[in-house]
């Protein structure tokens, strides 16, 4: 599942894969870059911000591409479905289907290929804030603000929690699945109004702690168990026994999300026009 994690991983993959090197070429497989050629660019750096990835560049001089500004940052998002592999020159690209390939990199000693990307666009680097400026403190980034975090959250009281942690405008880098775990760890219903949660700041502490301890491993878990089966305490649990309590966890629609609860241990309040599917 591609949240704040999983791009802050991808990123570091990107970085020890790319930064430093000199593309010896590049093919774009979107409409909007199809005649895009980075050959002779130099990769600076990878970075990540919530749930878009950032791969910043260095236009060579004298190119027209880079006229007037030779710091440019490809930009990407992976949405639900996206993913950049790195390969060593000459390995076989095992990593999707290739007609889901969007872009190559090649450099002297790797290849990055990036699979159903999102939103893939060239601008100046100086410009990053008019795709990212919108978003709230990324939970795993160097701005990570969590009093701005609980700011932004409060600000829409009657907002339900399980639908503001995962507005990107309040905190960058939460999905549908540290949604679940985080509500269930605070015992608070994913339908809850924000204003109602007893402890905001405790829910945004906790977030920001399950997101950093992934970091650096693939294996997503809020358990603390990284054995298949074991890693999650609701999500993707429908029907199966509470680990606390014993009682079928349920799954049910938040906005245009599934969301997976504890009937018993978090008290749900009042919905509207929801079924529950047990």
């Amino acid at each position: 599942m591609p949240e704040g994690d999983t791009v802050w991983n991808t990123a570091r993959v990107l970085q020890r894969a790319l930064a430093g090197a000199r593309l010896t070429g590049s093919d774009f497989r979107v409409p909007q870059l199809a005649a895009t050629d980075l050959t002779g660019w130099t990769v600076r750096e990878s970075a990540s911000r919530g749930k878009h990835l950032l791969l910043r560049l260095t236009a060579p001089t004298g190119r027209d591409a880079a006229a007037s500004r030779r710091d440019w940052t490809l930009h990407s998002h992976l949405r639900m479905d996206g993913a950049w592999r790195a390969y060593a020159p000459g390995e076989r690209w095992a990593g999707r289907p290739a007609h889901l390939i969007r872009v190559v990199l090649r450099s002297p000693g790797a290849v990055a290929v990036g699979y159903h990307l999102h939103e893939l666009a060239l601008i100046p680097t100086a410009e990053e804030e008019s795709l990212l400026g919108h978003l709230g403190p990324d939970l795993l980034g160097p701005d990570w603000d969590p009093d701005e975090a609980v700011r932004r959250l409060a600000a829409h009281p009657d907002q339900s929690i399980g639908e503001a942690l995962l507005d990107q405008r309040n905190l960058a880098g939460v999905g549908n699945l540290y949604k679940c775990e985080v509500l269930f760890l605070r015992g608070v219903s994913p339908w809850t109004p924000v204003g109602a949660v007893p402890d905001l700041a405790g829910t945004v502490a906790l977030a920001q702690r399950l997101l950093a301890a992934n970091r650096g491993r693939w294996t997503q878990s809020t358990t603390g168990v990284l054995r298949r089966g074991g890693t999650s305490y609701v999500y993707g649990r429908r029907a199966q026994p509470c680990r606390r309590c014993g009682t079928a966890i349920r799954k049910d629609e938040l906005g245009d999300r599934v969301t997976y609860w504890c009937p018993v241990c978090q008290p749900e309040c009042e919905r509207r026009g929801t079924s529950t599917n047990p």
